[in-house]
């Protein structure tokens, strides 16, 4: 599975972002995406996650400020970040657990940067 991810960019704090991810490649199913992120001198943690069923889970970080959505038809996963803080700066990574020819397959995509600024 390949991952594509777009829309990260220069926000000053309190702003909006969307962060989108396609899927493409040979698979039977995907079974969930989701946005993982890492920051300077951090290990990478999980933003938030959805699975096929549409089920969710966030970083208490991040509650009540991000949305994760996907587009099953489409292989895409969404992630609306709203009222974003300097410390939501990082490196975000989308990640795709499949099913493939040889079984499951947990991918990663490039990373895209989002810089918040005071």
């Amino acid at each position: 599975v390949q991952l594509q991810a777009s829309g990260g960019g220069l926000v000053q704090a309190g702003g909006s972002l969307r962060l989108s991810c396609a899927a493409s490649g040979s698979f039977f199913s995907i079974n969930a995406m989701g946005w993982y992120r890492q920051a300077p001198g951090k290990q990478r943690e999980l933003v938030a996650t959805i699975t096929s069923g549409g089920m969710t889970n966030y970083a208490d970080s991040v509650k009540g400020r991000f949305t994760v959505s996907v587009d099953n038809a489409k292989n895409t996963v969404y992630l609306q970040m709203s009222s974003l803080k300097p410390e939501d700066t990082a490196v975000y990574f989308c990640n795709a657990n499949s099913v493939g020819d040889n079984g499951y397959d947990d991918s990663w995509g490039q990373g895209t940067l989002v810089t918040v600024s005071s």
